[in-house]
């Protein structure tokens, strides 16, 4: 998940975050949990992921297993989360009919073999499946090959964060209709 966030949690979540995602994830109810997960895997070994959910079951979340995952002192992770709180609140404009993609990745070395596209094909189906209405994400601005790719899956961007003239876009954010 951390490589699908460009190195985002490992920056939420310090020295220990794949320690603390992996405690996290077993967990229900929240946006990290095993419940919104589909691996893809090729002569028994992981070969990419995506996470992905309704924008309904994304209220309902709790930020409890991931701050008792953190332990006693999750210290950075609640100073991480104040720094960062402009940035959670993109989730805050999901829709109870959108179907959110929050991540997908695929091994670097196996990229470009179709792995992913046979996880969007199954997002895609997840998404229809669920009864919503349109399948979202939102994209670091800078991943232009990220951008191509869900483009060409027919996405377009929707809007930009921030959507200011000061400052450049961090993340766009692209849908298509289920």
């Amino acid at each position: 998940m951390d490589q699908a966030a460009d190195g985002f949690f490992r920056l939420l979540l310090g020295r220990r975050a794949e320690e603390v995602m992996a405690t996290a994830y077993l967990q229900p109810q929240h946006s990290l949990s095993y419940q919104h997960v589909i691996f893809a895997e090729q002569s028994g070994e992981f070969v990419g992921m995506t996470s992905a959910y309704t924008g309904k079951q994304a209220r309902s979340f709790s930020e409890l297993p991931l701050f008792r995952a953190a332990g006693t002192f999750p210290i950075r992770l609640k100073c991480m989360h104040m720094l960062l709180t402009p940035v959670f609140r993109i989730l805050s404009t999901l829709t109870d009919e959108d179907f959110y993609l929050q991540g997908i990745a695929v091994e670097p070395g196996l990229r470009g073999e179709g792995i992913g596209s046979i996880l969007m094909d199954d997002v895609e189906q997840r998404a229809a499946a669920s009864g919503s209405n349109r399948l979202c994400l939102d994209v670091a601005a800078g991943n232009t090959g990220a951008r191509r790719l869900y483009a060409r899956r027919g996405m377009f961007e929707v809007s930009k964060w921030p959507d200011t003239r000061i400052l450049p876009p961090l993340f766009i954010r692209m849908a298509k209709s289920c």
